[in-house]
């Protein structure tokens, strides 16, 4: 039997400290309660040795192995790089003995600079992660105060440099434009700095002030505390055309690579790949039905990790494979869906914002840069 493509996600919720401007499921924690939850996880993975079988919790989000091979795998958070070595080598244990892995599966670990070492990064390539994602967002150390962000540049400098002697060969960074007290030439500055150590992977995002954050607090009713939108925007097309001189390839909306390094992972997001999610509040996509775990922590440690469940309608399907996949520069394929947007796609198409190729619809340079509008006009609701 021809096994499925699967990629795993593992929620680590535990940080240093919170960032002012982060609304992701993560906070700190003491170390008795980052072993419970590691336990808790480890538990969760070894369930779906009985897929099928048992009590409901066994059976949610059920996902039997024996179906699927393991492309890819993401430790997000949170800052996963906080947990000690041997924690992450029993989660990856625990996942290699329950799931069938392809032998080029692509494993991504998020670190914060500044808590990496030698001892951490040796292990992580030892148990099979190949690929560390550094959250950077600036090179300017006042910006990051400002940000709330824990480590300074001079520690990611020293983050970064470890991995590749340790033998890391797949290194992202992630940037973030569009901060309070940035300049476009400071942005130019933080690119620049980030090119000359030639990292495979680059992300880079504008802030965006999320509802319910410090952030949203301060400068919800203060913009002019932010970069004016015309700085903002002169941000974003030197992004694409720094990153594009220095020979990234802009592959998805937010995210450039080197040749043959955009993230697999990722892209099976885009694609609407199934995954299979472990941790707090983590989500699954399997057989076009949705399941997502407790966001309670004290109910997760109880072994109570039952949350939504949701089967996705035809409609639910056809809005997310134009929705996620028009993100990817590539574009998509619409197959039986184009009938159903025919008028759509040509009044798009007329007004400059998608474009079709060889039989794939993907957006026009314009349509890029007010993607979010252009996105939307699939939401059928």
């Amino acid at each position: 039997m021809t096994k499925k493509p699967l990629e795993l996600y593992i929620h680590i919720p535990f940080c240093v400290k919170k960032c002012a401007y982060c609304d992701f499921l993560s906070g700190p924690s003491t170390l008795e309660v980052r072993e419970a939850y590691i336990n808790c996880l480890i538990e969760e993975i070894c369930h779906c040795k009985h897929a099928g079988v048992g009590d409901s919790d066994n059976k949610w989000a059920p996902c039997d192995p024996e179906n699927y091979e393991v492309v890819s795998a993401f430790f997000g958070g949170g800052t996963p790089s906080i947990l000690k070595p041997d924690q992450i080598r029993r989660i990856m244990t625990a996942l290699k003995e329950v799931f069938c892995w392809n032998s080029d599966a692509e494993v991504t670990i998020e670190a914060n600079p500044g808590t990496v070492d030698e001892e951490k990064l040796r292990n992580y390539l030892d148990c099979g992660i190949n690929r560390i994602s550094f959250g950077l967002q600036s090179a300017d150390n006042e910006e990051l105060r400002k940000l709330g962000r824990i480590h300074t540049w001079e520690e990611f400098l020293d983050s970064f440099h470890q991995a590749r002697i340790a033998g890391f060969t797949n290194i992202n960074v992630d940037l973030m434009s569009a901060l309070p007290g940035q300049t476009v030439d400071s942005w130019r500055k933080t690119l620049e700095k980030v090119l000359e150590l030639k990292p495979e992977h680059i992300s880079a995002y504008s802030l965006i002030i999320e509802e319910g954050t410090p952030f949203y607090e301060k400068y919800e009713d203060h913009p002019e505390l932010l970069p004016p939108e015309e700085e903002e925007r002169q941000m974003y097309h030197d992004t694409k055309r720094i990153l594009h001189e220095h020979g990234y390839e802009r592959y998805e909306i937010s995210n450039y690579a080197r040749a043959g390094y955009a993230c697999r992972h990722n892209l099976g997001y885009w694609d609407r790949r199934e995954y299979k999610g472990f941790g707090l509040g983590s989500a699954s996509l399997l057989e076009n039905r949705r399941y997502t775990n407790t966001c309670e922590l004290k109910q997760y440690l109880q072994g109570r990790i039952r949350g939504t469940e949701e089967e996705l309608s035809e409609q639910d399907i056809r809005e997310e494979t134009f929705f996620l996949g028009l993100r990817k520069m590539e574009g998509i394929d619409p197959g039986p869906y184009g009938a159903h947007y025919e008028k759509l796609l040509e009044k798009l198409q007329m007004q400059q914002l998608l474009e079709e190729k060889n039989g794939r619809i993907s957006l026009t340079e314009y349509g890029i840069d007010i993607s979010n509008y252009v996105l939307a006009q699939f939401l059928e609701d």
